[in-house]
């Protein structure tokens, strides 16, 4: 059962310890991307290792198919690999590797649109408990909050996935989606506003 404890108000704001710790991580992570296009391969797994959960979360969020968030997440990896002769630096390598995720997300949708679907997979929970680290306090409130994240609008999920869940900058996700920062804004506001009344709703219920 979802409690009043479920934290969509943290969850909505990242702290500035998360904001610190994250601008770390993507400096790092662009250090080694720039090494890792030199050829140094203990760059290489270094970049993969920082960057494979946040590839992982964002694709489950944009994916249909939970089944497919792997295969998804490696083809991002060898796309990836494959341009790091490209990657200059001049955005951080987790935007420039998300954007890589979202276009592999499209392309496998394309592919599905061409073929007959076996069956639908409405169980995504494989996909979240991969996503997300197990055994920490508030896990089972995490993946209440990412159940509810699923019945937002596509739009407004992947705004507030991409700056609240990764804690990218709001400049660099819309340049990601490509649309106004207004527009992400917006998006994020309404998904939390959404959020909240959910979460008010079902703790009347309980």
């Amino acid at each position: 059962m979802i409690t009043s404890a479920l934290p969509v108000a943290r969850a909505a704001r990242v702290s500035r310890e998360e904001h610190d710790r994250r601008a770390a991580l993507d400096e790092s992570a662009t250090a080694w991307a720039l090494a890792a296009r030199g050829g140094d391969p203990a760059a290489v797994e270094q970049f993969v290792r920082a960057l494979h959960r946040d590839v992982l979360r964002y694709v489950a969020h944009l994916c249909a198919d939970p089944q497919a968030v792997d295969d998804l997440a490696q083809d991002t990896f060898l796309r990836a690999l494959g341009s790091l002769h490209r990657f200059e630096g001049r955005s951080s390598a987790r935007s420039w590797l998300l954007s890589i995720a979202r276009r592999a997300v499209i392309d496998g949708y394309r592919c599905a649109a061409a073929r007959p679907r076996p069956a639908d997979v409405t169980d995504w929970e494989p996909a979240v408990e991969r996503a997300q680290p197990c055994g920490l306090p508030g896990f089972d409130d995490g993946i209440a909050l990412l159940d509810l994240l699923q019945a937002l609008p596509d739009e407004r999920r992947e705004a507030f996935v991409l700056t609240q869940l990764l804690g990218l900058p709001y400049a660099e996700a819309a340049a990601l989606i490509g649309c106004p920062v207004g527009t992400v804004r917006s998006r994020v506001a309404r998904a939390r506003e959404t959020l909240v009344e959910w979460v008010t709703a079902i703790d009347l219920a309980a």
